[in-house]
């Protein structure tokens, strides 16, 4: 049997070229007609482009997300009548100088010696260290692992959230949602790393968010919904010594008429934490077409159910 493969992505003439390289045997790549949406039965997408075109897929089979995220796809009414793969294992790295680096910016008060260079003060801060400081991390997947191994290597105590407060590698304690404010009080720095499930969305609110302690810095990593960013912002106005290090939004782009923009203790960056590398990304491909091949299980196998 030959493979029909369709590209739906914002980097398709990289795909083809990385793919050109690869060893695939039965496989036809298709163009970016029209029909090539009902002919293919392999889908290399984002699932942002992906999703509204499913209706028309009348051949689908499988499909490998480009991305880790896949909320466009597994909605409740989207279809589910084929296998969804996405990436993973990829990240903990780019998250983890993403999350260190403003952290310890932050702890350094980087951007205060920046100012006094300007006009040419020296004048020493109030110095902090990691050392001993807690780490709340909502979410003990790949990303968080990471997250939690450098932790240690700056002397972190390091807390996990979990679906069932199943023990992991690399956590000093694991607990579950449900316990969540028991943590918050005691957390210097958290980072929602947690998937967008019906058990999730709109789990950190007005209520868990006051619970924050004071000084402590916040960062959202996972998926956008998860946060009430309206309570956010209140949070943040009335404690100005909170801090919060967004990169993913429930709207993406963030609008520009939301007044969390204009918030001195909050950094905002374009989703851009981890991005996937198509590279990365062909690699993954590639293993999983060869599994396909052999009527082997594919690797990151999306269970719809979860959402994850």
């Amino acid at each position: 049997m030959r493979h029909k493969l369709l590209l739906l992505t914002s980097k398709n003439e990289r795909y083809r070229e990385l793919l050109a390289s690869c060893h695939l045997p039965e496989i036809v790549l298709l163009g970016d007609e029209p029909s090539s949406i009902l002919e293919a039965n392999v889908w290399l997408a984002e699932p942002a482009l992906a999703a509204p075109l499913l209706p028309h897929a009348n051949n689908l089979t499988w499909m490998q997300s480009t991305m880790a995220g896949v909320d466009a796809l597994v909605k409740p009414r989207q279809r589910k009548d084929y296998q969804l793969t996405n990436v993973r294992g990829i990240f903990g790295p780019l998250m983890s100088e993403y999350l260190f680096g403003y952290l310890l910016a932050h702890q350094r008060e980087h951007q205060k010696y920046k100012t006094q260079q300007a006009e040419k003060i020296w004048l020493p801060g109030s110095f902090k260290t990691l050392q001993g400081q807690n780490l709340l991390l909502l979410g003990t997947g790949n990303i968080a692992k990471h997250l939690a191994q450098t932790a240690k290597h700056f002397g972190m105590h390091v807390t996990g959230i979990n679906r069932g407060a199943k023990p992991t590698k690399g956590f000093d304690k694991v607990d579950t949602l449900a316990n969540i404010s028991q943590h918050l009080a005691q957390a210097d720095a958290v980072a929602s790393i947690l998937p967008s499930t019906p058990q999730t969305r709109g789990a950190l609110n007005a209520e868990l968010l006051s619970m924050m302690k004071p000084g402590a810095i916040f960062f959202n990593l996972g998926r956008g919904d998860v946060l009430d960013l309206d309570a956010l912002y209140m949070q943040l106005i009335e404690n100005s010594d909170q801090h919060a290090i967004l990169d993913v939004f429930n709207q993406e782009p963030l609008p520009k008429e939301h007044p969390i923009w204009t918030l001195d203790n909050v950094i905002i960056t374009p989703h851009i934490a981890a991005p996937s590398f198509p590279e990365q990304v062909v690699e993954i491909f590639s293993n999983n077409y060869h599994k396909l091949l052999q009527g082997e299980q594919l690797t990151h196998a999306v269970n719809f159910a979860r959402g994850y």
